[in-house]
């Protein structure tokens, strides 16, 4: 089973690029998780009938949202955060918005697992969403997956906004402290780790060089001057069905490219 996560910057836009199709057609997936869609389903140009599709948008246009699609029929699938997250790690409205009515959480469950797709908060440049993401956002997504793995292993995967190490960023120490490499956020993406999750691409490749986003200036992609900021996480329960982790860096469309992780039955 082929599970791939892309933060696509904009689906019509993709679509209208006619990037979309040879992108499922190339990697074949059992299951999408989109990021970034900035469309409801009604907005969307996607002609794929052999996926199921479950949809995330935000109250926002043209703004964040997430959506999965699967051949396999979900058991379930839910918007968002639950609001027993929500209500214990304060998860509220701040000066940018309400990340609740975002659309950035949608999780599907499947017979032996749960696949969550996420779409992390930016900390934003003047770093206005840290303390959003680092007291709220972080701890309350953990819980809700650590909840979750109560009942069945858990894949969550998507667009964290976080560079965990050195190796995940090109110019490390000029963007200490700067949003996507701070403290607080780092240590938010290992928190996961400690609580037992594993981040799958780092089971096959190590060093750097291995980037998922890019900037739009200074041609950064051609020059692989990237960040590492999109993941696949699994239960440890998983970790011996893990067979591939990759980055398709050639695939275009979007500032990011896709990620995947391939399972074994």
């Amino acid at each position: 089973m082929r599970l791939v996560s892309w933060n696509v910057n904009g689906i019509r836009a993709v679509c209208k690029k006619g990037l979309f199709t040879p992108f499922v057609e190339d990697l074949d997936p059992d299951i999408i998780c989109l990021q970034e869609t900035k469309a409801q389903q009604s907005q969307s140009d996607l002609q794929l009938p052999a996926y199921e599709e479950h949809w995330n948008s935000a109250e926002k246009k043209g703004y964040s949202g997430t959506a999965n699609l699967s051949k396999v029929s979900p058991l379930s699938v839910t918007p968002g955060l639950p609001k027993t997250s929500i209500d214990q790690f304060g998860v509220i409205a701040d000066v940018f918005g309400d990340p609740n009515n975002e659309g950035r959480v949608l999780t599907s469950e499947f017979e032996d697992f749960y696949v969550v797709n996420v779409y992390t908060p930016n900390a934003k440049d003047d770093l206005g969403r840290l303390n959003l993401r680092h007291s709220q956002w972080d701890p309350a997504f953990l819980h809700h997956v650590q909840q979750l793995e109560r009942t069945k292993p858990v894949v969550f995967c998507g667009d964290l906004n976080v560079a965990h190490t050195p190796d995940d960023l090109a110019n490390p120490k000029s963007n200490v402290g700067k949003r996507g490499f701070t403290s607080q956020e780092r240590q938010g993406f290992q928190n996961f780790l400690d609580a037992g999750f594993v981040d799958t691409f780092r089971l096959f490749h190590e060093g750097n060089g291995h980037y998922s986003w890019w900037s739009n200036f200074s041609n950064a992609r051609t020059r692989n001057v990237g960040w590492r900021i999109d993941y696949f996480l699994v239960s440890a329960s998983l970790v011996e069905r893990v067979t591939a982790a990759d980055i398709h860096a050639d695939i275009m469309g979007s500032d990011h490219c896709p990620v995947s992780l391939t399972l074994k039955p």
